[in-house]
């Protein structure tokens, strides 16, 4: 059942409207002026507002400029018996999802209602997919060592600077990657990830760089690669201490240039993007080793941010394991467990090797495991 207002000072209209649109089995309110309509679209969370133009107090094309400047998210669908082409045009201008003129056609109106409620529909719940997304990208803590990464986020995010993030695996190498973008001018454009530890060698320059039919045995068409799909965008290469020296060479080329070439091809193509890195190994060491580019390593590492183990910022457990049983009672569609103050003082007596990840296994299994409460005696039992 959607929710829909109609602001119409001609009362006979507002009785016609209100009965097709109850017909249909929606939630009407009727408001009859402008000036009324707009405290009861600041009061309602109204999917749809049917607004006449010429109205006392506040007229349609006031209303209508008024809520979109103030956030109100209901489509706006404008009428009027003086309609004319420039009316329409301004009215879609100041963000009217349509204008109809009256008298009505009917089976026009039947369309042009069920196309708003339609993009209603997609609006909400695209918000609501990225709230759940905002929320399962979250960065939770609030012990010094991590605060020092919010605040360096912050910092480099509205640059188009290279950052490479370091850190053990599990620690949140690739959150703190994707709240770069995401803070980003960028964050309109893509995020494209590439894990070069689990692409084979012999593929990887394909992978990053694309290539053209006939490359090779397999290639039976023209592949774009993730330098090409992240244009404009992020480009995010992750455990970039496992690519082979062949490609590393092709990548430092990309970025001293800002061109690539696909895999068979010779003509060189042109990309804007922003190259994260990020890597659980000591690329000092790689280097010495002969295993790593050391003038990669300079381009990479603009900016460097190394993420903190779970080991030094355990001050932050509570705050993630609420999070964690947030999200496993949501995700099972489960009575939230709580957590007793001597189970959370046990997990952090804990030795966390797998980090992050670990932590968030262990609450699922205790969650699972355990009754209403989870006990210091259920921790002791199954971590």
């Amino acid at each position: 059942m959607s929710k829909i207002l109609i602001i119409e000072d001609d009362q006979k209209i507002r009785a016609i409207l209100k009965e097709i649109l109850e017909e249909k089995d929606h939630d009407v309110e009727e408001a009859g002026d402008g000036q009324e309509g707009y405290k009861k679209l600041e009061q309602g969370q109204f999917d749809l507002c049917i607004c006449d133009i010429k109205m006392p107090k506040m007229d349609g094309l006031e209303v209508l400029e008024k809520a979109k400047e103030n956030g109100i998210g209901a489509n706006f669908i404008v009428i009027s018996a003086h309609g004319t082409i420039d009316v329409a045009v301004e009215a879609v201008k100041k963000g009217a999802f349509d204008f109809l003129q009256k008298p009505f056609d009917l089976g026009r109106l039947e369309i042009t209602l069920r196309n708003a409620l339609d993009k209603s529909s997609l609006v909400k719940e695209t918000k609501t997919l990225k709230k759940k997304i905002s929320r399962r990208f979250e960065m939770i803590g609030e012990s010094a060592p991590i605060a020092h990464v919010k605040e360096m986020i912050e910092k480099v995010a509205q640059t188009d600077a290279r950052v490479l993030v370091t850190g053990p695996n599990g620690s949140g190498k690739e959150l703190v990657s994707r709240w770069i973008h995401e803070k980003s001018k960028r964050a309109n454009g893509p995020l494209v990830e590439v894990n070069c530890a689990a692409i084979p060698s012999e593929l990887i320059e394909s992978e990053l760089f694309g290539h053209e039919k006939g490359s090779f045995t397999s290639a039976i068409k023209q592949r774009l690669g993730k330098f090409e799909l992240a244009e404009g965008g992020t480009l995010f290469l992750d455990e970039i201490g496992d690519m082979s020296l062949s490609a590393q060479a092709k990548v430092l080329r990309a970025l001293q240039e800002n061109k690539i070439t696909r895999v068979g091809g010779d003509k060189e193509i042109s990309v804007n993007v922003r190259v994260i890195a990020a890597t659980n190994k000591d690329l000092r060491k790689e280097i010495d080793a002969n295993h790593f580019r050391e003038d990669l390593y300079h381009r990479l590492s603009v900016i460097v941010i190394k993420v903190p183990a779970l080991n030094d910022r355990k001050d932050d457990i509570g705050l993630l394991s609420d999070k964690f049983l947030d999200d496993i009672a949501e995700e099972y569609g489960a009575r939230r467990k709580s957590l007793q103050p001597a189970a959370l003082e046990k997990l952090k007596e804990h030795n966390w090797t797998g980090n992050i990840r670990e932590l968030r296994n262990v609450i699922e299994r205790l969650v699972i495991m355990s009754g209403e409460e989870i006990t210091a005696a259920d921790v002791a039992k199954y971590l």
